[in-house]
């Protein structure tokens, strides 16, 4: 094991551990979301033992026997899930200069801060894609020694020479020499066989889901936001190798022509894409791609683009240029029929600000219970998970509760007054 490895987890070893959980437990709702059918229920009362939930009884019922926890005045719904989260940065004007000084230690802890906002925000799982310590955090989160969502971590991204994640971009010359030229290990690749290599690789580290770069990226240190950055055969590549290890392919992407790359080598999801149009509305409908808006990041990105120092000046323009397109595309999308999934980017924005996605979704035109469902059942589908997304006999009892319905008032998303993950509360009234 290397050294740096054997820190993190002595750091994450220190770090307090979750409350015990009772035997059973009895969540009395006065309302209930459910996200299969995108409707808000009545009263209900959710039986809980051993992670999981045994029963959903009608009405306001006694459960000899459990504790119980009156939320008859509150909104059930299941944990929100948020596909697109990095909780091992944040932005800041000293991001692009944080990994010279920063030890992992550093970031290991800090990654735990924005767990633990991320959870008692409401969102009891999440899709790392590409964030630092992302693997590491999920083993912590899993075995009890940090709080935190439930986590399916990418690990590093896999791009091509000069792309969106190639960790090279904006070194000078001296640096670049001595880190060398990275390739499938790193996370860069420039044909189908070395796409298959990055994959392996990722199954190799613990990964859980692939991301790919399929178009340049606002905050990357290079001109093009939304160049195409892969061949179809080689996202074919990648995506036939990932099917070998039970993975699915999240693809970031803002233009038009690396979507369309995107979506015929069959990705699962497409991330922002910025520049989608009526042709890329059709083939996403034909292929079932999903689409993750990231509406929260366009907008953070757009703001600060218009203070002097935050981003480097190749950045600048393409966060202001491209941030500001994306509430509109999404709005679009809707109305097209796109099959669309609650994604944030929170760690371009700020972590625990994840549910002002749906306000944002709302404003945008779709509604309110159609955006609760992108962030639980629908989020749920892209997972591939049969364990989270409802409140379901046999689901694990990822539950939160809002002090009254969001069709009433949708910011309350971002006040969550109860949250339960696998069974353990965390926050409550």
């Amino acid at each position: 094991m290397k050294p740096t490895s054997i820190r993190i987890i002595a750091v994450l070893s220190v770090l307090g551990a979750a409350p015990a959980m009772a035997e059973t437990i009895a969540l009395q709702c006065g309302k209930v979301f459910d996200s299969a059918t995108a409707q808000m229920q009545g009263a209900k009362t959710i039986v809980i033992d051993n992670k999981r939930i045994s029963q959903v009884l009608s009405g306001i019922s006694a459960v000899p026997g459990a504790k119980t926890v009156d939320l008859s005045g509150q909104t059930c719904s299941p944990g929100f899930i948020d596909l697109h989260v990095h909780l091992g940065q944040q932005s800041n004007p000293q991001s692009y200069s944080e990994g010279f000084r920063l030890n992992p230690e550093f970031t290991i802890l800090r990654a735990v801060g924005y767990g633990k906002k991320t959870l008692m925000a409401g969102f009891t799982s999440v899709r790392d894609l590409g964030g630092e310590n992302s693997l590491a955090l999920r083993d912590g989160i899993n075995q009890g020694l940090v709080d935190g969502p439930r986590v399916w971590a990418a690990g590093k991204s896999i791009a091509t020479t000069g792309g969106h994640a190639d960790p090279t971009n904006g070194l000078n010359h001296m640096l670049a020499d001595a880190v060398g030229t990275p390739g499938p290990a790193e996370g860069v690749i420039n044909s189908p066989e070395q796409g298959r290599e990055a994959v392996r690789q990722r199954y190799k580290d613990g990964s859980d889901v692939i991301k790919i770069t399929a178009t340049g990226g606002v905050l990357s240190y290079a001109k093009s936001a939304d160049a195409p950055q892969f061949t179809v055969e080689e996202v074919k590549a990648v995506v036939d190798t990932a099917k070998d290890y039970g993975f699915t392919v999240a693809a970031h992407a803002h233009g038009k022509e690396g979507m369309k790359r995107a979506i015929l080598g069959g990705v699962t999801s497409i991330e922002h894409g910025t520049y989608m149009d009526d042709e890329i509305f059709k083939l996403m409908k034909q292929n079932g791609t999903w689409y993750v808006p990231t509406i929260s990041a366009g907008k953070f990105v757009a703001e600060k683009a218009k203070i002097d120092g935050f981003y480097p000046e190749v950045v600048r323009p393409k966060a202001a240029r491209v941030g500001a397109l994306i509430q509109s595309t999404f709005s679009k999308a809707y109305k097209a029929g796109v099959p669309i999934a609650f994604g944030t980017d929170a760690g371009v924005g700020y972590h625990g600000d994840n549910a002002r996605e749906f306000g944002f979704m709302v404003e945008a035109g779709m509604p309110v219970n159609a955006a609760l469902q992108t962030a639980t059942f629908s989020a749920a589908r892209v997972l591939g998970s049969n364990d989270v997304g409802q409140i379901k006999q046999g689901y694990f009892a990822d539950i939160v509760a809002m002090p009254q319905d969001p069709n009433q008032d949708i910011s309350v998303t971002e006040r969550v007054s109860f949250v339960m993950k696998d069974g353990v509360i965390y926050k409550q009234p």
